[in-house]
């Protein structure tokens, strides 16, 4: 199940990202982004003029994020749920963005995106299998949590729409590398895996991928990026690192 109906005015708040440079409705109580999403913006390497695509696209967020990186970039989104599609419309339209909004599956995309070639697809996919994890209270947050499309669905779709050379960013959790690695074999390379890690003590539980289409340079795995410092969590207000602040508030670009 997913949502449908667009959102009414009181089911939303705004939320502000890269220290409030990117402002944004989304859902009180269904799938809202956070620093995954930024992340996966700031790690894309596009270059002002190119083509992006962000597949299963939400509120538009990571989109929005690299767009305010990068400028004169041309904007695709793919969103199953209309709401959420209808959301990022009204987002993108806010910001002054010019982003086209496809609505349909990742397994079967409409028409018109399927004759749309782009130079780099974002994409965080659902985390988890519908058959294997515990449904949600909320059918949108749902629907972004989990998915009965396999990743290597997810993986093919992306490398579909790219051009030859065009580049694939990914977040996804480190145990889905395998899956993610077989999916990508024989059509991409120039792979780097950057784990992301909680802190430096701390084991990586997501990771950011990033491959090239027809490639056949060898896999880097790097250090992991560390998002907070100290030990140990200490509450809300636990001070992000250096590095992950320069990403998550400094608009950088996630360099590795």
């Amino acid at each position: 199940m997913s949502r449908t109906d667009p959102f009414c005015p009181e089911e939303l708040d705004q939320h502000g990202f890269l220290d409030q440079r990117v402002m944004v409705r989304q859902p009180r109580t269904g799938y809202r982004s956070g620093a995954d999403t930024v992340l996966l913006a700031a790690a894309c390497p596009a270059k002002p003029g190119q083509r992006i695509l962000d597949l299963g696209c939400g509120a538009g967020v990571a989109t929005f994020c690299l767009a305010t990186r990068v400028e004169g970039l041309t904007l695709h989104g793919l969103e199953v749920q209309p709401a959420y599609a209808d959301l990022a419309r009204r987002n993108a339209a806010d910001l002054g963005l010019a982003m086209t909004v496809h609505e349909g599956d990742v397994a079967s995309p409409p028409a018109r995106l399927r004759e749309t070639q782009v130079d780099h697809v974002i994409v965080n996919p659902p985390y988890y299998d519908a058959t294997a994890s515990t449904p949600t209270n909320d059918p949108g947050k749902d629907c972004a949590f989990r998915t009965t499309a396999p990743l290597a669905v997810w993986i093919d779709a992306a490398l579909r729409r790219l051009v030859p050379g065009g580049w694939l960013t990914l977040v996804h959790r480190t145990e889905c590398l395998p899956t993610l690695l077989a999916a990508l074999e024989d059509r991409a390379g120039a792979i780097a895996i950057l784990p992301l890690a909680s802190r430096a003590a701390k084991t990586a539980d997501r990771l950011i991928l990033r491959a090239r289409k027809g490639a056949a340079t060898p896999l880097i795995l790097h250090a992991p990026f560390v998002m907070h410092e100290g030990e140990r969590h200490k509450g809300d207000s636990d001070p992000l690192s250096k590095a992950a602040t320069r990403v998550l508030r400094d608009c950088a670009a996630l360099v590795f």
